[in-house]
């Protein structure tokens, strides 16, 4: 009875510190979220957190222009979309082999591939840019997008494998029997039991090239190519002043297609494998 007794307080003490731990944590997140939020509305806006005076859409109106917004949106969706789907044919060619083929070299390869994700994009950038000067492939989107791909590559093919892994070769075994060769078995059943796994390396890669300012700030020079990323630099003026309201108005259109592609993965393809009922026993 004692050690129940003091078992019990124990735990409910550990409980209510943790929620006062991850309450702290939420505020913190919250804050900048709340300051965007009334920002955005606020004509007077600083950059402090506080409730407008007056309630407007001024902002959304001065930012919602084709050079300013609309243009640059477009440039980004087109630059991550083609970021995503080309790493993500590429880590299911390569993850392939590596999933289904034991090899003495498989695994120094995997570790090789993730210690290359961990170079820092500035730490190469100079190269890469020589390299663009040579080609002459300064100011060309898909070169950029090929680029972002190749940067996201190591990453998304260690997630695509260890996914991979999951699906049975069994599955493909019966497949082969029947006559598939190994591409067609790959396309008609690795790959759609894959479609939920494969929509998370899709969001990933696509996250990373939406919010990437670096690579395009310094590979595409014309305005009408440069992403949102870029061009939400333009908020900033010279000798520190800061357009805070409509900066805020342009952070809560830019977060809406990442926004909306998150919702369309989560609510069309579920989050786990629908490999139940596939092998029989």
């Amino acid at each position: 009875m004692t050690a129940v007794s003091i078992a019990a307080p124990t735990r409910a003490a550990t409980k209510v510190w943790a929620n006062i731990v991850l309450l702290a944590i939420g505020i913190l997140f919250a804050l900048p979220l709340a300051w965007v939020v009334l920002a955005a509305v606020d004509p007077a806006a600083t950059y402090q957190v506080k409730l407008p005076e007056q309630v407007t859409l001024d902002n959304f109106t001065a930012v919602l222009t084709p050079e300013l917004t609309l243009v640059p949106l477009l440039n980004s969706l087109l630059l991550s979309t083609g970021a995503a789907v080309v790493t993500v044919v590429v880590a299911v060619l390569a993850a392939y082999p590596l999933s289904r083929y034991r090899s003495r070299w498989g695994g120094t390869f995997l570790y090789t591939v993730l210690f290359a994700s961990c170079l820092p994009i500035t730490a190469i950038m100079v190269p890469v840019y020589s390299l663009f000067v040579q080609l002459r492939l300064i100011d060309k989107p898909w070169a950029v997008a090929l680029f972002l791909a190749a940067s996201s590559l190591p990453m998304a093919l260690w997630m695509t494998k260890n996914f991979m892994d999951s699906v049975p070769v069994s599955l493909e075994e019966a497949a082969w029997v029947d006559g598939a060769s190994a591409m067609t078995a790959l396309r008609r059943i690795v790959v759609p039991l894959m479609r939920p796994a494969l929509s998370v390396v899709f969001v990933f890669v696509f996250l990373q090239a939406w919010g990437n300012f670096f690579v395009p700030f310094v590979l595409l020079y014309s305005p009408e190519w440069q992403p949102a990323a870029v061009s939400i630099y333009s908020f900033f003026g010279q000798y520190g002043t800061v357009g805070y309201g409509r900066l805020a108005a342009y952070s809560l259109l830019y977060s809406l297609p990442v926004l909306g592609l998150y919702l369309l993965v989560t609510r069309g393809l579920g989050g786990t494998f629908a490999l139940s009922g596939a092998v029989k026993g």
